[in-house]
C-alpha cells in the first residue's frame, strides 16, 4: 500500500484526522465530511441553524469576505474583540433579525470553505449536536458510506488573543483537546448505535481512539472544557458564556448540513 493510501486511512471507511492538511487527506473520496471546531465555529453554526439562520463559512482575514457577504445578502460577523455579531455562540443566539451570516474563522470555517466543493455532504459538528448528527448518518447514509471526521484544532499564536482568530498566528496546528472530544462524541455515537451497521474494521484506529477519548472525558465534560487551554483562554477573554454553551452536550437535535454554500438546519 502506498504512503498516500496509508495517510488517507484506506481501506477504513470511517476516518479521523486533524486540521486543514488532515482534511485534505482523509476527505478525498468521502461521502460525508464532518468538521469539528467546538470553540467555537461549529458551536456557532449549531446555535445559528437551530434558530433558522443560514451560515456561510469563509476564510479568516480574507479581504473578499465583505463582498462575499453582500453577494449573498448576509451579515458579516467580526472578531470577538470588535463587539457585536462575532465568532461567539452567545452573539449568534442573541442578535435579532438574522437570516444569513458569513462567519469566517481561521480553523473550522476555513476548512469547511475549502471542503464545500470537494465532498458531496458536509456537516458542522460540536458537542451540542454530535449525537443528533450520528443518528442522522445512521438513518440516512448507506452502510458503505465513507465518513471523514476532522478535528479543526487551533493555530498557535503569540502576543495576542487567539481562539477566535486573534493576532500573531504563526500558522502551526495546535491539536485542541475539545475538538478531539467533539469528534469523539460523534464517532462514539456511530460506534454505539451502529454496531449492526458498521463492522468493527470499518473504523480506523484514529477514529476509535477519538471515540475512546470522548468516552473517558464524558463524565466530567463541562469541567474539562472550562479547564482546558482553549476554555481557559475564552474565559480569560471575558466569554465564559460561550464555553458554557459549547459544553451543552446533546443540547440540540438539529443537524447542520451544507446546502447551496451555507449550513442549514436538517
Amino acid at each position: 500500500m502506498t504512503a498516500g493510501a496509508v495517510h488517507r486511512q484506506l481501506p477504513y471507511r470511517i476516518r479521523f484526522e486533524w486540521g486543514l492538511d488532515g482534511a485534505r487527506t482523509v476527505a478525498s473520496g468521502a461521502d460525508l465530511a464532518v468538521v469539528v471546531d467546538v470553540l467555537s465555529f461549529s458551536t456557532c453554526v449549531s446555535v445559528a441553524v437551530e434558530r433558522g439562520v443560514d451560515v456561510y463559512p469563509y476564510r479568516w482575514k480574507d479581504t473578499g469576505a465583505e463582498d462575499f457577504a453582500v453577494h449573498h445578502g448576509a451579515t458579516l460577523a467580526g472578531p470577538r474583540n470588535g463587539g457585536g455579531l462575532s465568532l461567539s455562540p452567545a452573539s449568534l443566539r442573541d442578535t435579532p433579525g438574522l437570516e444569513r451570516v458569513v462567519l469566517p474563522s481561521p480553523n473550522g470555517s476555513a476548512i469547511c470553505h475549502e471542503l464545500a466543493g470537494e465532498v458531496p455532504l458536509l456537516s458542522a459538528v460540536c458537542l451540542r449536536n454530535a449525537a443528533a448528527t450520528a443518528e442522522w448518518v445512521l438513518a440516512t447514509l448507506p452502510e458503505d458510506a465513507v465518513i471523514a471526521v476532522i478535528a479543526a484544532g487551533e493555530l498557535w499564536h503569540h502576543g495576542g488573543p487567539g481562539n477566535d482568530g486573534g493576532l500573531h498566528h504563526d500558522g502551526g496546528l495546535r491539536p485542541a483537546v475539545e475538538d478531539l472530544w467533539g469528534a469523539g462524541a460523534f464517532l462514539a455515537g456511530l460506534v454505539a448505535a451502529g454496531r449492526e451497521v458498521f463492522s468493527p474494521e470499518a473504523f480506523s484506529p484514529e477514529a476509535l481512539m477519538a471515540a475512546a477519548a470522548y468516552d473517558a472525558a464524558e463524565p466530567n465534560l463541562p469541567e474539562f472544557l472550562r479547564g482546558c487551554s482553549s476554555g481557559r483562554e475564552l474565559i480569560g477573554m471575558g466569554y465564559p458564556e460561550d464555553v458554557e454553551i459549547a459544553a451543552g452536550l446533546d443540547a440540540s437535535s438539529v443537524v447542520a448540513l451544507m446546502q447551496g454554500g451555507s449550513f442549514k438546519r436538517v
